[in-house]
C-alpha cells in the first residue's frame, strides 16, 4: 500500500498555486480538505504519494511556494516532516 503525505498552507491562494505547479510537473495530487488534526491558516490541503517528496519540496522550493508544513499520518495523529 503505498503511503501519502498532506502537504498544508496557511492561504488559499498559496494552496491553488501549489496545486496548478504539481499539476503542470505531473506529480498525482489530491486537493482535499485540511484534516483537523493539523492546525493550518487554510482549509485546503493536497495530499501526494510519499514518493513524489523529493520532487514536491524541489518544486515549493523553487518556486516560492509557502507552506506550513509537510504531513505524515501515523496512528495517533499527524507528524510534521522536517523539510
Amino acid at each position: 500500500m503505498e503511503m501519502w503525505l498532506v502537504m498544508a498552507f496557511d492561504s488559499t491562494q498559496q494552496a491553488l498555486r501549489a496545486e496548478m505547479l504539481l499539476e503542470y510537473a505531473e506529480i498525482e495530487i489530491d486537493l482535499f480538505p485540511t484534516p483537523k488534526e493539523i492546525t493550518a491558516g487554510c482549509a485546503l490541503s493536497i495530499q501526494f504519494p510519499s514518493d513524489s517528496l523529493t520532487a514536491v519540496k524541489e518544486i515549493i522550493k523553487q518556486e516560492g511556494v509557502e507552506i506550513r508544513g509537510i504531513y505524515s499520518k501515523s496512528a495517533v495523529g499527524y507528524d510534521n516532516i522536517r523539510l
